[in-house]
C-alpha cells in the first residue's frame, strides 16, 4: 500500500528476461493501479484494478522489426519495449501492480508459439503448447522502469 502519492510523467519501459520452450512467444506487460479494498466512499471501486499502461511485444521481433527471427527454445533472452508515455498519479492507499502474460486473446491475435515468418499464415499444426518463464534475479533483472516525478 502506498504511503504517499506516486506521480509518473514520461515513457514507461518493460525489460523482461524470459525464456520459452517454443520458437516464438508474445509478451504482454501491464502497469495497473489497484484501488484500496476498503473504499467506503465508493464501494464499487473497492479493489478495482485500473490499467494505466500496457503493450504487447512479439518475441520474434526482439532484434528489430525489419526481419522476424525465431527464438532459441529455453534460452533466456532480454526483451525491451515501450509501454508508451504516461502522466498519472497513483494515490496514497493504492497499490501498484505489474502483470506479465503471454496472450491477450481475443484483443491480440494468438501466437502459435512456433516461429512462422507471417503469423497470419500459421497452420493449425503450428499452434503448440509452450512453457514461458520470466526471470527476476541479479543476473536477469526483469523490471518495469517508470519515470517518477515529484509532486508539486
Amino acid at each position: 500500500m502506498l504511503e504517499n502519492d506516486v506521480a509518473l510523467a514520461g515513457e514507461i519501459k518493460a525489460h523482461l528476461f524470459a525464456s520459452t520452450s517454443g520458437s516464438d512467444a508474445d509478451w504482454i506487460v501491464k502497469l495497473i493501479d489497484v484501488y484500496p479494498e476498503n473504499n467506503p466512499s465508493n464501494w464499487s471501486l473497492a479493489g478495482y484494478q485500473l490499467m494505466v499502461s500496457n503493450e504487447v511485444f512479439r518475441g520474434h521481433y526482439r532484434e528489430g522489426f525489419e526481419k522476424a527471427r525465431p527464438i532459441e527454445p529455453n534460452k533466456v533472452l532480454e526483451y525491451t519495449w515501450s509501454l508508451h508515455t504516461q502522466n498519472y498519479t497513483f494515490k496514497k492507499g493504492h497499490r501498484i501492480m505489474v502483470q506479465v502474460q503471454s496472450t491477450w486473446f481475443p484483443i491480440i491475435d494468438r501466437n502459435p508459439q512456433t516461429f512462422v515468418p507471417n503469423i497470419f499464415d500459421a497452420k493449425e499444426s503450428d499452434f503448440k503448447t509452450a512453457t514461458h518463464r520470466v526471470y527476476r534475479t541479479a543476473q536477469y533483472p526483469s523490471r518495469v522502469d517508470v519515470p517518477v516525478v515529484r509532486a508539486r
